[in-house]
């Protein structure tokens, strides 16, 4: 027999408090009937058979209280219309045999009505109790996927299951038996009760409904609880995950089997939750490690090929020095010595760039923010790295009137010059060059700098600033540059608190914007 039917014949055991209410309810609309018919019966009325009013009593009853209940209030009213309405009065004893088919029948429809009214009150209780069950469950859903994880909508999650299934307290734990660590808790002020007896929820692999079982569990610092202690397993794939844990009062009624899913259905979906967090975990470790292994195969790659062209140089250079069979002129001496200091020069910036991102990578910059003027950081910079641009022209606009920029001066000297020295390695000989800087906004100043060379097109913008991303080029060469130096200036600005961003150049080439952030202007006192 389902629960529907069992509520519409009255099955469930009642508590004293609504077995009165029943009585009086019973009690009461008899007597408003009873006035009723009397009322009806008597002139200047004078119904023949106002027995039907009755109905209203059966009715009211069964709505209220189920089946039973309303034939027992049907029986009732046969009982008092015989009485006091039929001859002879105040008798069972019904003289007109019409008379007794008219009640035999009132008390039949009467039982058939008290019924149906009963089943179709249990069906609405149990349609609404199946919405707020659906709510629920959509709400613990709704919390755990828009939750950044489980642990995260656990304390949700708790009090939500407090609030639907009726209990006092509710917590949730995470680990395996015997070390779980509680997550949330609707009373986080002490810790629950390790009761010796434990109202556990048993689920089967079949069809067959969860039940509870009453379990004894070896604990240590067993503590007295008034109330009754629930748990339900938080298990996925046959793996124990943790346990949902609740306290309810004695002296209530059964838990309902929409109660029971409830809390069923929380375990199970935050069961999912933790092994959706397991799996993210994983994936993101898998990923960390991948891209991990592809910079340093990277790494590897361009370190081990633009090392060694500057090594092969300077070896190749010095090795024809210290040969005593050839001859070197004082000019071919001095031509050799220069092109050891480039190729050291070019070896030093190498390794001083991959330095740099080594720091920015492992988060170890600790930049010394200060007032500066941008034009006393910039014009050192150009011309200290004059000789590597060439002949290229270069214009510089920087107005002295700019705001003072908050920054590092080491590290804003070595944005500009990796920026100088890519436009260097990029461009060719005559390739114009600008250096402006202008108030974008209130609080901030861009500097960029902007070349006329080949560019770079529209689909690779966004990764110039790539770790290690060389931009193809149509009939390039040799490699030149680890790719490494955008990263670098990314990586220095934003530890200084700006950005830096790429866009084609008014020149013709690219155009590198940074972003740097003014000194604060103090507030003027108070006239």
């Amino acid at each position: 027999m389902d629960r529907a039917t069992a509520a519409s014949f009255g099955l469930r055991r009642p508590s004293p408090r609504r077995s009165a209410t029943v009585l009086l309810l019973a009690a009461a609309t008899l007597g408003l009937a009873t006035g009723l018919v009397a009322l009806l019966e008597r002139p200047p009325i004078e119904v023949v058979d106002a027995s039907p009013v009755y109905l209203i009593a059966v009715v009211a009853v069964g709505s209220v209280a189920g089946t039973w209940p309303a034939i027992g209030t049907a029986v009732a009213s046969f009982l008092i219309y015989d009485l006091l309405f039929t001859e002879p009065r105040l008798s069972l004893v019904i003289a007109d045999p019409r008379e007794l088919l008219d009640l035999l029948l009132f008390l039949l429809v009467a039982i058939a009505i008290g019924r149906l009214v009963a089943i179709q009150r249990s069906r609405a209780d149990e349609a609404d109790e199946r919405a707020r069950e659906a709510n629920s469950l959509f709400a613990l859903s709704r919390l755990l996927v828009t939750a950044p994880n489980a642990r995260a909508a656990a304390s949700a999650i708790a009090d939500r299951l407090r609030a639907d299934v009726d209990v006092e307290r509710v917590w949730i734990a995470v680990g395996p038996p015997g070390r779980e660590l509680i997550v949330a808790d609707t009373d986080p002020a002490g810790q629950p009760p390790a009761t010796a007896v434990v109202t556990t929820l048993v689920r089967t692999e079949d069809e067959q409904p969860a039940r509870w079982v009453r379990t004894h569990t070896p604990t240590r610092g067993v503590t007295r609880s008034d109330g009754e202690q629930l748990r339900v397993s938080v298990a996925a794939d046959g793996e124990t995950l943790g346990s949902l844990g609740a306290i309810r009062d004695r002296s209530r009624r059964p838990l309902s089997r929409a109660q029971t899913r409830m809390l069923a259905l929380a375990a199970d979906q935050f069961a999912v939750g933790l092994r959706r967090d397991e799996s993210r975990r994983i994936a993101t470790d898998l990923e960390v490690a991948r891209r991990g292994d592809s910079l340093k195969t990277s790494l590897i790659d361009s370190v081990s090929h633009d090392l060694r062209t500057p090594l092969a140089s300077i070896r190749a250079t010095a090795g024809g020095l210290a040969d005593p069979a050839v001859a070197w002129s004082d000019a071919a001496v001095r031509e050799a010595g220069s092109l050891i200091d480039a190729e050291a020069e070019r070896l030093d910036r190498l390794v001083r760039g991959v330095l740099d991102l080594s720091r920015i990578a492992s988060g170890s910059l600790d930049p010394d923010l200060e007032p500066h003027e941008l034009s006393s950081l910039v014009d050192p910079v150009v011309k200290r790295l004059r000789p590597m641009l060439g002949d290229r022209p270069i214009t510089v606009a920087v107005p002295d009137d700019l705001p003072a920029i908050r920054v590092d001066a080491v590290l804003l000297d070595l944005v500009l010059s990796n920026l100088l020295e890519n436009v260097a390695m990029h461009t060719a000989a005559a390739t114009p060059v600008a250096i402006r800087a202008n108030e974008s906004s209130p609080g901030t100043v861009e500097l960029v700098v902007e070349d006329g060379g080949p560019g770079v097109p529209a689909r690779e913008l966004e990764r110039v600033f790539d770790r290690f991303h060389r931009v193809p080029r149509h009939g390039q060469g040799a490699r030149q540059g680890l790719g490494i130096g955008l990263s670098v200036v990314m990586g220095l600005t934003d530890a200084m608190g700006g950005s830096v961003t790429a866009r084609p150049s008014s020149l013709g080439g690219l155009a590198i914007v940074v972003t740097l952030q003014t000194v604060p202007t103090p507030p003027e006192p108070a006239g």
